[in-house]
């Protein structure tokens, strides 16, 4: 692929599942940008894999987070802070040499931290996204490391609605059929319900039967559908129009609408 490649695309078109896969293909180093409104947030990509985001959102920052998962006190935060105005110092930095937190735990945190902005994406319904292909500096990155299929999937299921998703996948008549190899479900790293709603994909289940009987809730079957469609795992076996899905709320069941069902080209 040509280095000066650049895609763009906005998020109310085309999913960020989608995105990420079509970025997947290539294997190409590279930042992803996401900008809605005020607020950017970047995903650096290497190899295949996921390895670092940031935010310029300062609910996402370090000491956001660590107040709002209960690591560090407001107190203890406010203090450090003082203390790193003066010094210009990492926050991190200052939290081992204070003896608040060990380096294990800042480095623990901070992977957590970078994890959060990454799966905050998936929660965005609207916004602009773009890729380049780029080598970055890493040398004061703390690096995650997540398999981008992986993260596909894991980012799909953290989706805060099925509906949208679902409407991707077709009527809910559309019958489905495997077309993966095993040896990408390693990487992918699918989980004992994961793995056995896919082995229920067998070009006899329609949409609605996988939902209705899968070994999860109605509406973690379809987002889990939704992401084996994307990673390519599994594809139509026919087409048909009609009814699309209605997920309605937790502890309630399918509903039918009228109208054209979407999905992913």
């Amino acid at each position: 692929m040509d280095k000066s490649y650049q895609y763009r695309g906005e998020l109310q078109q085309t999913s960020l599942p989608e995105m990420f896969f079509k970025i997947h293909h290539f294997s190409v180093p590279g930042i992803m940008q996401a900008r809605r409104g005020e607020v950017e947030k970047r995903v650096f990509l290497r190899s295949g894999n996921v390895v670092h985001a940031a935010s310029t959102d300062l609910d996402d920052s370090l000491g956001a987070f660590l107040q709002r998962t209960g690591r560090l006190q407001h107190d203890e935060f406010e203090s450090a802070m003082r203390d790193r105005s003066s010094k210009e110092q990492r926050l991190g930095v200052l939290l081992v040499e204070r003896g608040l937190m060990s380096p294990a735990e800042v480095y623990a945190s901070v992977c957590d931290q970078v994890e959060e902005i990454l799966w905050s994406l998936f929660r965005w319904e609207d916004g602009e996204v773009t890729f380049a292909i780029s080598e970055f500096p890493d040398d004061d990155m703390v690096r995650i490391n997540l398999p981008i299929r992986r993260v596909i999937v894991q980012g799909i299921r953290r989706a805060p609605s099925a509906k949208s998703l679902v409407a991707r996948l077709g009527s809910r008549e559309t019958m489905f059929e495997p077309s993966y190899r095993v040896e990408d479900l390693i990487e992918i790293g699918l989980e004992g319900p994961e793995y056995q709603l896919l082995n229920m994909v067998n070009g006899r289940r329609s949409l609605y039967d996988l939902c209705l009987q899968g070994p999860l809730s109605q509406s973690e079957n379809a987002k889990l559908l939704y992401a084996f469609y994307v990673l390519q795992l599994i594809r139509r076996a026919e087409s048909s129009g009609g009814i699309k899905i209605r997920l309605k709320t937790e502890g309630e069941g399918f509903g039918g609408g009228t109208g054209p069902a979407g999905a992913p080209g």
